[in-house]
C-alpha cells in the first residue's frame, strides 16, 4: 500500500498581509487568491521496522529516526516532523513507522505558498491512510497550528486554506481563528484571459518571509499608523479585484494591482528592492499596467497585467534580468489524496 498526495500553489492577488495576526484580529482580514497548477506531493509507504524515514528530494535531505511518540525539530526537515509529531500526538496516541517523501515544484520563500502547501499535503497522506476525520477547514486550520504554533514559523493564514480548498477564493479572516472561504464562480472565459494576461516571473532569489512578516506585525501591535491605514488598503484591494473578477471587469486589475503593490510596500522594510523595482519598472515600460509581489516580499514570484497582447513584450523584457519566466495554469482543485 502507497498512499499519494498532491495539493496546489496559489497566487495571491489581492489582499496580503490583511491575513497576518494581529491586524486580521483587531479589524478583520480580506485576500482574493487563486491556485496554479504547481504543487507539493507527500507520498507515504507503511514499515514495519519501527523506523521513521523522511526524504525530501527537492531538497537533497533524507533522515532516519526510531519510532517514538515525538521527533525533536532541530531545523532538518522540521515541517515534517512537525505533521508526525502532532499526528502522533492528537489520532494515533502510538508511534508510526513508514517512510515519506516529499517534493514541492517551487522552492521555499518563493512567495507561492510552499512551505503551507506542504504541510497540507503530508496532512492529508497522513489522513488518507490514517481514514482520519478531517474536513477542508479541519486540515487548514491544523496545518496553520502545525506551522504557525508547534512551529513558530511566522506568517498568515491564506495559504493553508487555499492549499486545501484551490480554485479561486475570497477569504475572511477574523479574531480566535476563525476563517471563511467564499468559493468564486467567475465566468471561464474571464479566468481564461486573466491567465493569458498575467506574466508569471522567479526572479532568481527566494527570501525568509519570516522577517518581513515579524515587522509588519509589530508595526500593527505598536499602532503605527502608516502600517495600519495602508493594510486597510489592502484589504480594500481584495474586495476591488472581487468586483473586477466577479464582473468581467479585467481592463481594472493592472490599477487594483498597482494600488495594492504601492500601499504594500509601506507595511514593512524590506518587500520591495532596488532589484525589484527594476524589474517592475520594466515591466511597465514594455505594456504592462500593474503588478505585484506573490507572498510577503523581498523576492520569489512576481506578476504583472500585460493588456492588450502586451504579454510578449514584456516577456521580451524579462530576459535583461537574472530569473525566468513561468508558464502556469489556474486550478479549480485543491488537496487530493488518493492510495494505490
Amino acid at each position: 500500500m502507497i498512499i499519494k498526495s498532491k495539493a496546489p500553489l496559489r497566487i495571491g492577488l489581492a489582499g496580503g498581509g490583511t491575513d497576518v495576526s494581529p491586524y486580521s484580529d483587531l479589524f478583520g482580514g480580506s485576500i482574493l487568491n487563486a491556485t496554479i497548477n504547481k504543487y507539493a506531493y507527500a507520498t507515504i509507504e507503511p514499515m514495519a521496522n519501527n523506523q521513521i524515514l523522511f526524504h525530501s528530494i527537492d531538497k537533497n535531505e533524507t533522515h532516519t529516526y526510531a519510532s517514538k511518540l515525538n521527533l525533536d525539530t532541530d531545523g532538518n526537515l522540521d515541517l515534517l516532523k512537525g505533521v508526525y509529531n502532532r499526528i502522533v500526538k492528537q489520532f494515533t496516541k502510538t508511534p508510526l513507522s513508514f517512510k515519506l517523501t516529499t517534493y514541492v515544484d517551487a522552492p521555499a520563500g518563493s512567495g507561492l505558498g510552499s512551505s503551507s502547501t506542504l504541510v497540507v499535503a503530508i496532512i492529508g497522506a497522513f489522513a488518507e491512510w490514517l481514514n482520519l476525520p478531517l474536513g477542508e477547514y479541519d486540515i487548514a486550520h491544523l496545518a496553520f497550528e502545525i506551522e504557525r504554533i508547534e512551529l513558530n514559523m511566522a506568517g498568515g493564514k491564506q495559504d493553508q486554506y487555499a492549499a486545501t480548498f484551490g480554485g479561486f477564493n475570497f477569504m475572511e479572516f477574523y479574531k480566535d481563528d476563525k476563517v471563511i472561504v467564499n468559493p468564486l464562480r467567475i465566468k471561464r472565459k474571464y479566468i481564461t484571459e486573466l491567465q493569458n494576461n498575467l506574466v508569471l516571473f522567479y526572479t532568481g532569489t527566494s527570501r525568509n518571509s519570516s522577517n518581513i512578516i515579524e515587522e509588519q506585525a509589530n508595526n500593527i501591535k505598536e499602532n503605527s499608523r502608516n502600517a495600519i491605514e495602508a493594510t486597510h488598503r489592502l484589504k480594500e484591494q481584495s474586495i476591488k479585484m472581487k468586483e473586477a473578477l466577479l464582473t468581467g471587469k479585467l481592463d481594472q486589475i493592472g490599477e487594483i494591482l498597482n494600488f495594492g503593490w504601492e500601499h504594500k510596500k509601506q507595511i514593512a522594510t524590506g518587500i520591495s528592492n532596488p532589484e525589484i523595482e527594476a524589474i517592475y519598472d520594466a515591466a511597465l515600460n514594455a505594456g504592462a499596467n500593474g503588478g505585484k509581489i506573490s507572498g510577503a516580499g523581498g523576492g520569489g514570484f512576481i506578476f504583472f497585467y500585460c493588456p492588450s497582447n502586451s504579454r510578449f513584450k514584456v516577456i521580451e523584457a524579462m530576459k535583461a534580468f537574472n530569473g525566468r519566466v513561468e508558464s502556469y495554469e489556474f486550478t479549480s482543485g485543491g488537496l487530493y489524496t488518493y492510495t494505490i
